[in-house]
């Protein structure tokens, strides 16, 4: 693997709106995963959704791994919607990598999901 292991969980995800802001740095996909059970997941507008690592309440959120290029993380990030950021995400198997998380306002703003366990099951099973 050649790149920084970023962890996205959702419109960066493969087939969905802007995964081509990762495909055009040269990121690759490396694996689907899990983050430890200490996530929440908040729909943003129904847009984009948004995570947020908790002291309770949390629960494993699907991701994807991907490699990205070092040079091309900041393009990724000036890319993402306001109130998204970088920071550290621990996955389930115990490693931690970088991650798409979002700010507190950002979430606190939004609609829980943490029920759905990730946001592709939300877009597909949302009532």
């Amino acid at each position: 693997m050649s790149g920084l292991e970023l962890a996205v969980n959702g419109t960066l995800m493969r087939g969905l709106e802007l995964n081509n802001n990762l495909l055009e740095v040269g990121a690759t996909f490396v694996r689907e995963a899990q983050t430890e059970p200490t996530y929440r997941l908040f729909s943003i507008n129904d847009i984009h959704p948004a995570m947020m690592r908790v002291k309770e309440g949390g629960k494993a959120i699907a991701v994807e791994v991907w490699a990205v290029p070092p040079a091309g993380l900041a393009k990724i990030l000036l890319q993402e919607p306001p109130g998204l950021c970088i920071g550290k995400v621990r996955l389930a198997d115990g490693s931690e990598v970088l991650g798409v998380v979002g700010e507190a306002i950002c979430c606190q703003s939004g609609k829980e999901i943490t029920q759905y366990g990730g946001w592709r099951n939300y877009i597909t099973n949302k009532s």
